[in-house]
């Protein structure tokens, strides 16, 4: 049935209202490494579809790795299934205008399987299904995301050769690129800032703390937009973990905190963290090698985690201490009073990365344990070393049982397997550096 202005709900009015002015609507929704995918679809017929079965497409786009590859290990899709049709369903919540294109707007979908059930490949109902275990003891959580990227030029060089973090100078020199990212994202997502970090153009973006899912979807969107905006430009927006062999790296930093009724819970006790923030700690400690693939997803993220990187290089805690993986960051406000993981890449899928951080972190609530000793000064040789590779990862992601039974057995066997893809690619490739290093002196 169509919709009209007088017979729609309250809260679908402005909606209505606003398709009048476009011409499609972006149905968006992430696949497993967080690449943005979705459908244009015509405005006029964009209601009475998201309100009826929602938009077909094929699940096999949600088992697939990063060159597109199909993997048919999985278990949720396989040719055994036939790779069915799924279904994108708005949450028409999510509605935004396309800062890049005046007539058209984008909206975040939920997948369903052909039952109305949500599809366990989705990562969006991944992050779900753990808000779901958080609630079930009272809490809901806001999280910030911070994501690092590099502008270049399309071939990869660097178009602006400084690296100095902060420096408005350096942020002078990327525009006008910079200051068109900067207005795309405050119109797309909820930007708080962008700043240039410790690589030739490279820039840390900050989003608005607020509700986990909101803030996953607000990264998904960063992701696509940086992209759409340097491509205008002529340049190259990648989010690939370690472009440069001799400089910084980029990462997704989580800021993370646990609410109560709308009172923060993570609040200070005399000056220090109180019980369920030291459980929150105790749980993102103890799963955090087997959550770091969630995070970390690629070969290439793991050549960040070394000592003096500004990433982390072990499992360990402190306050404000950028040596560490966890930082406990208390304040005077207890709704400043929040945790920050360090441990995940630009790359990550913003869903699964969000999800395996409050995993552990349920986990941490139900175990009821505390941390070991905080730790000071320089860490980097503190602690059990972060999986030095992806290959170490998938091994210790696959055999927590704990995080399995948070995020879905299946759904953690099946990103695995997508990972794993990559990492057998990568054994198997002869690379220019193992040519120059032992053809001649084999």
């Amino acid at each position: 049935m169509t919709q009209t202005l007088d017979t729609a709900p309250t809260a679908e009015r402005e909606l209505i209202e606003r398709l009048r002015a476009l011409t499609e609507v972006e149905v968006a929704w992430s696949d497993p490494f967080g690449h943005a995918q979705g459908k244009r679809i015509p405005s006029a017929q964009f209601l009475d579809r998201a309100r009826g079965v929602g938009f077909a497409f094929c699940e096999a786009s949600l088992g697939w790795n990063s060159d597109g590859t199909v993997i048919d290990s999985l278990r949720l899709t396989n040719w055994d299934g036939g790779y069915p049709d799924v279904y994108a369903v708005p949450d028409l919540a999510t509605f935004r205008a396309v800062p890049w294109r005046p007539q058209a707007g984008h909206v975040i979908a939920d997948i369903v399987a052909h039952d109305r059930n949500p599809s366990l490949l989705d990562p969006r109902a991944v992050l779900k299904r753990v808000l779901a275990r958080l609630a079930s003891h009272g809490y809901t959580a806001k999280v910030g995301v911070e994501l690092e990227f590099y502008l270049l030029d399309p071939d990869g060089s660097p178009f602006q050769p400084d690296i100095h973090a902060y420096s408005l100078e350096n942020a002078n020199a990327l525009d006008p690129l910079l200051t068109d990212l900067y207005e795309t994202l405050g119109a797309f997502t909820r930007l708080e800032g962008i700043q240039t970090e410790y690589g030739p153009g490279q820039v840390e973006t900050n989003l608005v703390y607020t509700d986990a899912l909101e803030a996953a979807d607000d990264a998904a969107r960063l992701k696509y937009a940086a992209k759409e905006v340097a491509r205008k430009h002529g340049k190259l927006a990648t989010f690939m973990p370690k472009p440069f062999s001799e400089h910084s790296g980029s990462s997704a930093h989580l800021h993370i905190s646990l609410w109560r009724d709308e009172t923060p819970a993570f609040a200070a006790v005399d000056g220090a963290e109180n019980e369920l923030a030291l459980h929150a700690i105790a749980g993102l400690l103890e799963h955090l090698p087997s959550i770091t693939l969630f995070g970390a997803h690629s070969v290439n993220a793991y050549r960040r985690f070394a000592p003096d990187s500004f990433a982390p290089a072990t499992v360990s805690w402190s306050r404000d201490n950028r040596s560490a993986a966890v930082r406990s960051l208390v304040d005077a406000d207890p709704a400043a009073t929040r945790i920050e993981l360090r441990s995940g890449a630009s790359d990550s899928n913003p869903y699964w990365l969000v999800a395996s951080a409050l995993a552990a972190v349920v986990a941490g609530i139900e175990s009821r344990r505390r941390p070991p000793e905080r730790g000071d000064g320089n860490l980097y040789g503190t602690g059990t070393p972060l999986p030095e590779s992806l290959g170490v990862a998938l091994a210790l992601a696959t055999q927590d049982d704990t995080m399995a039974d948070i995020l879905g057995a299946d759904s953690v066997h099946d990103f695995a397997a997508i990972a794993r893809s990559e990492w057998q690619q990568y054994l198997g490739h002869v690379s220019d550096w193992e040519r120059r290093r032992y053809l001649a002196s084999s």
